[in-house]
Order: C-alpha cells, then structure tokens, then sequence
C-alpha cells in the first residue's frame, strides 16, 4: 500500500457512518495520540480528526501522549469515563506491549474496546546522507562489519521490532536509538545523528523529498508504487521479510457496545 492509498484510507474512514460518538455524547471528543507530534499516527489522527468532527457534529480534539510505546496514553484513556468523550489512536505497539513491559496500572486485555483499524502503513529502511552503502546489499555488508545506530518512535514499535528482526534474520550489527515519535527519529536522521531508520511512508516523506535521506528498501511484500526503485527487503536475499505498522482506534472497555459499533 503506497502513502496515497493509506491516506485516501484514512480519509474514507468518517463516511463509514460512525454514530456512535454522536450517540454517546455531544461534547467534544479527545482522541489521544501515544507519539509525538509529526510523526505517523498523529499525521493520521490529525487528517481524519476534522472529516470526523464534520460527519458527526462534534469537535475531535486530537491531544499528544507521547512516551512509553504509547503507555502514557493508554493509560489516560484506559482510565476514563467509558461515555466515548475520550478515545486511543495507537499502533502496533498496543499489541506488544503487554509482552514486553511490566508494572503497567492497566491490563491491555481487558481496558479497551476496539473501535476500528483506521491505516496500514508500510515501512521504509532509511538511511543518512554520507552513510557508506547506497543499497541494500550495500547495507548488509556494512552493518555487519560496523555497528549502525538506527532510530526509531520508541521501545516494541512495528518500527523497532523491524530493526530487531533484521538484525536477527541476517547478523547485522544494530544499535536501537528509541525517540518518542517517529518524526524525532526522522528528524536526527535527516541530521546525521543516527545511521539509519525504520520509517513509515508518512514520515519519511518529507526527509526523502528534501534528499536529506534515502531510502533503501521497502518492509513490504511487494514493491511500493511511490519507491518503485527501492527493492523489497524479502526479495533481496531476506525472504519472506514483512512488517507493517497500523493505526487503530479504542475506546475504554465499559464503553457501551452500541456506542463503539460502526456499523
């Protein structure tokens, strides 16, 4: 899926007949982002937020709780009133992150009803200006004989787990650099402060059209439309490679299933 077909997903998703804020309350919605502004769940939240607050007659404030793999906003919206007058946009990482971090004051089990998956986003291994290799090949050889920083949204993101799983599929020398959204690990990309980064289209797209960044391959199946250049990472010599990231919607788990339903 191209960065135009996911967005024109995103923009699809308010006609899809979503009553159930109207029906839940008439104040306005806040719909919590776990990553930092400018990165992709937020460039997502923020494109669907005003198609939705038209369709349904409500203002959608989208607020930032960025840190802790998405946590601190997991949190707020785990512990608010199940009336559908706050609301978690979040990614992948609301799937691992039970697996992999302890002491949380919620259970992901049990603390949210699924409201709708909103956008897949493919992934793009990125690298700096003046890094060595100029492909992937290229890349391998390099990171296997040097170790190379690569930059990340945080701890068990889509993002990172990709890192992880090429480092353990091929032998690369890897060294994860967690930020608190995708668009800081962009940002010090495109700064020559990390080597390289896992990126979803939306945020890489900026830094690719500056020509501040390249990219490499692509965490897809097939190739990209938008990269048609750049391999898939499966057909160059790691078969079988794919991971996207996604973007969902959840409401706290005593929400009314009235009240979440989109049909």
């Amino acid at each position: 899926m191209s960065t135009r077909l996911s967005r024109r997903a995103a923009l699809a998703l308010p006609a899809l007949a979503l009553p159930w804020i109207a029906r839940a309350q008439a104040r306005a919605v806040r719909l919590l982002v776990g990553f930092a502004p400018g990165g992709a769940a937020d460039t997502v939240a923020r494109l669907i937020a005003p198609r939705m607050g038209e369709h349904l007659g409500a203002t959608i404030v989208v607020e930032n709780r960025a840190g802790a793999s998405g946590t601190i906003a997991a949190a707020a919206v785990a512990g608010a009133p199940p009336d559908g007058s706050t609301l978690l946009f979040t990614t992948l990482s609301h799937v691992t992150n039970p697996y992999l971090l302890t002491g949380l004051p919620f259970d992901y089990a049990t603390a949210f009803a699924p409201v709708s998956l909103v956008v897949l986003w493919p992934q793009l291994l990125t690298v700096r200006n003046g890094f060595p290799a100029r492909d992937f090949a290229g890349f391998l050889a390099h990171a296997r004989a040097n170790p190379v920083t690569y930059g990340t949204p945080g701890n068990a993101t889509a993002q990172h787990l990709a890192g992880e799983l090429l480092r353990l599929r091929t032998g690369v020398r890897l060294e994860h650099v967690p930020y608190r959204g995708g668009a800081d690990a962009a940002r010090d990309l495109s700064a020559g402060v990390v080597d390289a980064a896992f990126m979803t289209t939306s945020t890489a797209l900026p830094v690719v059209q500056s020509g501040r960044v390249t990219v490499l391959a692509v965490a897809t199946p097939e190739r990209l439309p938008a990269y048609p250049e750049a391999p898939t990472i499966s057909e160059s010599g790691v078969p079988g490679f794919a991971l996207s990231d996604w973007c969902a919607m959840f409401a706290p788990a005593a929400t009314p299933p009235a009240t979440t339903s989109v049909s």
